[in-house]
């Protein structure tokens, strides 16, 4: 949500290279097992064949469906492993629902496979959302919740860049304390 904010802003010159990643690969057990070969019903991998159905209309296309589907899981809280919550992001996208039909029953999850063990491999990643920089050869996993809006979500996303551009500075983790401890 915090690049949707920026993107929407125009005021940073930045580009995105969606890419998938899956959180049940990267946490199994199971060494040999691949989420984008099984027959099993894993959760996430509806929601990626869809994002790739998505990508068939066009990278517009595929923004537009991608942003509602980060809503719909994390806003709304909605499965979007769901049929009937796929074809409404779709619609709220602005897709043709009925080429998104078709073109979902044909997608494989080649590209999954593709992506995620490159993001493995060659960025080291283990959780998502993980931003590359490819100019600073440099790559971290960021989780900022909720996106700040307006000014404060420039100013966010320009610390997030500077801060992963910075190769000694490896972790950052705000500490939770109880809520009863707050009182």
């Amino acid at each position: 949500m915090l690049l949707q904010r920026v993107q929407e802003s125009g005021k940073r010159d930045f580009s995105v290279g969606w890419r998938y990643f899956s959180l049940t690969q990267v946490n199994s057990r199971r060494p040999r097992w691949k989420v984008w070969k099984t027959r099993e019903k894993v959760a996430g991998n509806e929601a990626f064949r869809a994002a790739q159905a998505a990508r068939c209309q066009g990278g517009e296309a595929f923004l537009r469906f991608h942003y509602a589907l980060l809503a719909a899981r994390h806003v709304d809280e909605s499965d979007i492993d769901a049929p009937a919550v796929l074809r409404e992001v779709a619609g709220q996208a602005g897709l043709d629902v009925e080429r998104f039909k078709a073109d979902l029953k044909a997608t494989t999850l080649e590209a999954l496979g593709r992506d995620h063990t490159e993001a493995v491999e060659r960025y080291g990643a283990f959780g998502t959302p993980t931003f590359v920089i490819p100019a600073a050869a440099a790559a971290a996993y960021v989780r900022i919740r909720p996106a700040p809006e307006g000014e404060a979500a420039l100013a966010t996303f320009d610390e997030v860049i500077d801060a992963i551009g910075r190769p000694y500075l490896l972790e950052i983790k705000r500490a939770t304390p109880p809520a009863d401890a707050l009182m």
